[in-house]
Formats: C-alpha cells, structure tokens, sequence
C-alpha cells in the first residue's frame, strides 16, 4: 500500500527536492504540504518545474490532518524546526532534515547553534541519519536527524578510515567546495548573482561552522577518544554539488583498500579506482556518492576526494533513504535514478 506523505517547508530546495524525488516513488505519494510564508498557493506557482504533478496546494502545517500521513519529512530551518516538531502527534514517524537533532548533547547544541533546545527528550530520542552507518536504528526510529550536507561528505571519506585505525587522528584537513543551494532559498546578499559569479571563497574560516559540531561528535565516538580535523568550506558559483578533499597521514594503498572493502555492498556509494577523482558533474541530481583515493608526493600522505549532489544524496535523498527504512520499504526505492550529465 502506498505511504502518505506529509512535506512540512515544502517551499524551500530541499522540499521540493523531496517532491521531485517522490513523485517517481512507487512507495510513496505527497498527501500535504505546508508552507506557512506561502500557505493558499500552489506548488506550480512556488515551483514551475514541479507545474506537470497534480499536487495538493500548500497550507499551514496546523491545517495537516495527520491522522492519515504515515511519515512526515520536516524542511524547515534549525530552532524553528524543533518547536514544530515538538508539537506534532507522539506517534507519527518524521524525518528532520535541519540541525535541531543532529547533536545528542543539549550543550554542543547550544555551543553551535546559539540557542537552548526547546526538545531535549526528542533530542535524546532521534537517530542520526547518516543511512550507511545508522541503518539498523534508522529502521525501528520514529525520529531521525538528517545530517548536514558538509558533514555527510566529509564522514563518507573519513569514516572507515578512522574505524580501522589506517590514518592518523590528529591532523586531518578537510577543503570542501560547496554550492550555492545549501546555503537555502532565502534571500541573501552575498548570494547575489553579482556578488558571486565568476569567483568563489572560503566561509566560516577558522573553526566557525557548525557542521564540525558533527564531524567532533561522530568522528570522537568512533574513535573511542576525541578527535578534532581542520575544515574549510568555500562557496563556489554552482546550484549543486558538494566536492571535498581531505589530506590524510596514512599508506594511501592501505586507505584505498579500506574503503573498498567498507562499501562494497553499498548501493550509493562508489569507490574509483586507485589514482581517479570525482567530479560534482558525475553525481549531479542523484543519491549517489563517488570516491577517490590517491597518493600524494610526500610519503605517507593520501588524499580522499569525495562528491556528492548536496540537495539528493546531502539532504532530501539521504531524507527519503532513511524514510524507505523506517517505512519497511526497499531501502533504495525512488532513488535509483542515474545522474544528469552534462
């Protein structure tokens, strides 16, 4: 039987990246969407491309009759998100996919985001929701937290490496060429097409992004100790793609056979051929990630380059992944799409 979907923030990318990718879905069906900023229009007048779906219009979430949605995906901005989701029925089945519960601790919460947790009992509840490593407790959640995008990307590369103890811990350097889309649809300066074309720089500098508070939590807890890498995002003049760099110590041969092995049975993940790189252009508007390994001229040193599409595989892809299990559907329905090239 086919599972009702409920979309709240259906107006921003990543729900109508949500909607793009369910309508070929043969699991599921978008039965409400919501809006508040723009509840009484229609999603062929918020969104053009989706103009073909026969869609039900965008409402208030308090307008959802949630008593026949059997999952609902949350796309609305951190600290607006839990206050929503606290209020929703105890029962029903939601994938957030903002930052309010990615963080177990209440306190690293606060440190990143500015603010106290108006959920700490939901908080403790939720499952993070990197699928590949979190699949098991994904699929008996009510609760999951979708990872950021950077964060995603920078834990596919390093995860299995630290696992298995083939790199060392205390000088990762992650560099991660961002697109303009993950930085949402509201309306910034910056963000301007004058402001960025033709050009790209580095952001958060130093430290300052709160996807580290991820990369502290997940990379510290595998290691058994704490574990702390250098990261630098760059915004880069592109609607799609995240592609991350990280500079490892370890034998790159040993780090390229570790990740093989690590995800060889992984659907959505592939790893190159020794000595090849990715490129954005090759996971473009899908939920596929492509890695690569190779050497570096200092002995001892290996690079993982990983790609990914930040909207699919980064957010709303990673969202419908984790919806698949919690909803006792093939864990790769709807997503096996091929990417768009060129």
């Amino acid at each position: 039987m086919t599972k009702k979907i409920a979309i709240i923030g259906a107006s921003g990318y990543t729900g109508a990246e949500l909607i793009r990718l369910i309508a070929s879905h043969p699991g599921m069906e978008v039965a409400a969407l919501a809006a508040n900023s723009k509840a009484g229009q229609s999603m062929a007048s918020v969104f053009p491309f989706l103009r073909h779906l026969d869609l039900p219009d965008l409402v208030i979430w308090e307008q959802i009759d949630f008593a026949r949605i059997d999952l609902c995906f949350c796309a609305l901005p951190h600290k607006t998100s839990q206050e929503v989701i606290s209020q929703l029925p105890a029962e029903m089945k939601i994938v957030d996919l903002s930052a309010d519960f990615r963080l177990r601790d209440p306190a690293d919460y606060k440190n990143w985001y500015g603010n106290d947790h108006a959920a700490v009992e939901m908080q403790q509840e939720a499952v993070y929701g990197l699928t590949e490593f979190y699949r098991d407790r994904i699929a008996g959640a009510r609760l999951v937290a979708g990872t950021g995008c950077n964060a995603a990307t920078g834990q596919y590369s390093l995860r299995p490496l630290i696992q298995a103890g083939v790199i060392g811990l205390d000088d990762i350097i992650l560099d991660m060429k961002c697109a303009v889309s993950g930085a949402g649809r509201s309306l910034k300066e910056n963000l301007l097409h004058a402001e960025l074309s033709e050009g790209y720089n580095a952001y958060a500098v130093g430290g300052q992004h709160r996807h580290l508070g991820e990369f502290d939590q997940e990379f510290s807890a595998l290691a058994g100790r704490p574990v702390r890498v250098q990261f630098t995002p760059h915004l880069i003049p592109a609607n799609r793609g995240i592609l991350s760099t990280g500079y490892v110590s370890g034998d790159a041969k040993a780090v390229h056979e570790t990740m093989l092995r690590a995800y060889a049975d992984e659907p959505f993940i592939e790893v190159l051929p020794f000595g090849e790189t990715p490129s954005t252009h090759h996971v473009r508007g899908s939920n596929f990630v492509h890695l690569g390994v190779t050497g570096d001229r200092i002995e001892g040193r290996a690079i993982v380059v990983a790609a990914l599409d930040n909207l699919c595989k980064g957010s709303s892809g990673q969202a419908v992944q984790n919806a698949n299990l919690m909803l006792g559907l093939p864990e790769t329905q709807g997503l096996m799409a091929a990417p768009l090239f060129p």
